[in-house]
């Protein structure tokens, strides 16, 4: 359900935070955005979750797997 309330960019001298029905209105907007996203954006985002656990992993994986292998040709 979409309600039009009046945005403003201005605190006219009060603390400059949004209100309650600002942020309703915004979690309305959000979600139903979502939704027209679909299953492809889930996707991509647990995809792109996934390739930067490993891109941050993958310099230690390596750096252990040749350190590994080193101590086993140094054993044999």
């Amino acid at each position: 359900m979409m309600t039009s309330s009046r945005w403003s960019t201005a605190s006219f001298g009060q603390a400059p935070d949004s209100s309650p029905i600002e942020l309703a209105d915004l979690h309305d907007h959000v979600r139903v955005c979502n939704r027209f996203r679909g299953a492809w954006f889930t996707t991509q985002c647990r995809a792109e979750a996934v390739h930067g656990f490993m891109v941050a992993h993958l310099v230690t994986t390596v750096a252990a797997t040749f350190a590994l292998a080193a101590v086993l040709v140094w054993l044999i």
